[in-house]
This record gives structure tokens, C-alpha cells and sequence, in this order.
């Protein structure tokens, strides 16, 4: 299975991501263009107290124009390892820090149109410092309930990829 890639054109550098146009030849031999988002990738946490709560963040997402329920999340920055990225993360969303960090999955969130990485973390021994938000950032912290975020699943509450993944892999690691 090879693909040629003849031609790359960037068509938008952002401060986040960038958009590419390439024109490749498939694993079937036709020739097409494909438009990438390519992203630096991010670190998610579920972040667990020590009487099972998980910190759910409310967060304004501009794309969608509401608010969504979410385990903490933020961009990897040039050179950061994803560990970095989730205790930094972290503590900026929730004002927490974790004494473990365990790696549980990495998921690519639209592989057909991004090359986006999120890698998902399981936080524990939690302790309260100080939140630091970006001026960017409209969010709030939520501790609630494991069950209840569970649930908010199953209802349509919670529709946000990683933090589904990152849930049902923790409640899967919990049993």
C-alpha cells in the first residue's frame, strides 16, 4: 500500500492548526486532492478525586455556540511531551494537581479530515491550588458524581469525543 503525495499547497496558517491541500495518489491509484487540517495534537485528562468524583469542565465552544460538558483538554505546545501538556492543562482548567498522571488511550478525534492526536490520561491523588485560565477560555469546573457523568452520556448530555473515549475507558479501567 503506497501513496504518493504530488503536491502539498498551503491554503491557512493559524495560530492553532494549519490547512494543507495535497494532491496524493491512493492506495488504488486514483489520483485526488485532499484537504488536512494538520494540528499539533493535545493531552485530555479524567481527572479523579480521591472520593471517585471526576472534574467535568463546562466550557463555551464558539464552533457549536453553547456550552459542552468536557474532561479537560488543551493544545500540545511546540516541543511539549503530552504528559507536560495534561499536567499543565491540568491545573490552567481545573486548578488541580495530579500526583499521576497513567496514560490510557491516544484517539485521532476526524481522521478523515485531521491529523489530530488527543492522548488520554487518568489523573489521581488530586490536590486544589489555583486555577489559571486563558483570557481565551470561558469555562467552569464541575465535580459531580462518576455515575452521573456516566449517564450524561447515555442522554445526550455529554456528545464531546474525548471525553466519552476518556469516561468509558475509565469507568472500563474502574471495574
Amino acid at each position: 500500500m503506497s501513496v504518493k503525495v504530488h503536491k502539498i499547497t498551503n491554503l491557512y496558517h493559524g495560530k492553532i492548526f494549519d490547512v494543507v491541500l495535497e494532491k496524493v495518489t491512493l492506495p488504488n491509484g486514483a489520483i485526488k486532492d485532499r484537504e488536512i487540517v494538520r494540528h499539533p495534537g493535545a493531552s485530555a485528562m479524567v481527572p479523579l478525586l480521591d472520593d471517585g468524583r471526576v472534574i467535568l469542565i463546562s466550557q463555551y465552544r464558539h464552533a457549536m455556540a453553547k456550552f459542552l460538558w468536557e474532561i479537560p483538554a488543551g493544545t500540545l505546545e511546540p516541543n511539549e511531551e503530552p504528559m507536560a501538556c495534561a499536567r499543565r492543562e491540568l491545573m490552567e482548567e481545573t486548578g488541580y494537581e495530579a500526583t499521576s498522571l497513567e496514560k490510557l488511550t491516544e484517539i485521532w478525534p476526524a481522521p478523515g479530515y485531521t491529523d489530530e492526536r488527543i492522548h488520554i490520561f487518568l489523573a489521581t491523588g488530586l490536590s486544589l491550588v489555583e486555577q489559571n485560565l486563558e483570557d481565551d477560555e470561558v469555562l467552569q469546573a464541575q465535580p459531580m458524581a462518576f455515575d452521573t457523568a456516566l449517564e450524561m452520556i447515555t442522554k445526550g448530555k455529554i456528545q464531546d469525543a474525548k471525553t466519552i473515549a476518556g469516561l468509558l475507558l475509565t469507568s472500563m479501567k474502574r471495574l
